[in-house]
């Protein structure tokens, strides 16, 4: 298998070309797209061509975010972007509040951010509207330009409950199964695997995160060649867990 960040990816603004931007991409690196392909986008990018910027000044925090901003010791403004892209708090505490994001998954500040956005001190990004969305549109712009059958993960960077450190995970899929169901197969010696679930979306994103980075390298669409996985419509919402078969919710 190969992982390779594309090369020359440039800074996205509103309304750019993905597409173009990514066959661009393939191209500096001296390759072309073929059918089995999987390429990892960065949300980042895609919030980006998708206008998802919010310049502070124009948020009004309403009662509710000023509390809270007090409460968690965060700018209100940036806790009522918080609040309206989110279905519920899930822990708050001083300098932290986790949300259950409105895409259904749990993540600090609803994923909103502002590393990587040029004025850093006046915007932040919020997630994409429909990753899933995007990621199928991704897909089949290229199916039309090229003739490859690829997958495309739109990645995100998660923190998770008593583990340090952020991985890369999958927050739209689309023409690979973001879960691999392996129960029914045998293991080494034979047995009958009877709960076995690879989390297959996240685990593509994370690998690719191993060479995008989250910082200064400016590599945020990662091609993921040599990877045999069943074609299947998977979308990142079969990873959410349904809360009666939580036990920590």
């Amino acid at each position: 298998m190969n992982i390779l960040s594309l090369p020359g990816i440039p800074l996205v603004q509103p309304g750019d070309n993905l597409v173009q931007i990514i066959l661009d991409g393939v191209q500096a690196a001296g390759l072309s797209l073929q059918s089995g392909d999987v390429l990892v986008v960065t949300s980042k990018i895609i919030s980006k061509a998708e206008g998802r910027l919010v310049r502070l000044d124009a948020v009004e925090p309403g009662e509710e975010a000023h509390k809270l901003a007090e409460e968690v010791n965060k700018d209100p403004r940036i806790v009522e972007l918080i609040l309206q892209e989110s279905h519920a708090i899930s822990r708050q505490a001083r300098n932290v509040l986790v949300t259950q994001h409105r895409l259904g998954f749990i993540s600090a500040n609803a994923g909103i951010d502002q590393s990587n956005v040029p004025q850093s001190g006046e915007y932040v990004l919020l997630l994409p509207l429909d990753p899933d969305a995007t990621a199928r549109h991704i897909r089949e712009q290229l199916r039309a330009q090229t003739g490859a059958d690829v997958g495309i993960v739109v990645s995100d960077s998660h923190g998770r409950p008593f583990r340090v450190g952020t991985v890369g995970v999958a927050i739209g899929v689309a023409g690979l199964p973001a879960v691999l169901d392996l129960r029914g197969q045998p293991d080494l010696f034979g047995r009958e695997l009877h709960i076995s679930m690879q989390g297959y979306g996240d685990m593509i994103a994370s690998t690719a995160q191993l060479v995008s980075g989250e910082g200064a390298e400016g590599r945020p669409v990662t091609l993921v060649r040599g990877l045999p996985y069943p074609r299947s419509d998977g979308t990142a919402r079969d990873l959410l867990r349904a809360p009666e078969n939580d036990l920590y919710r």
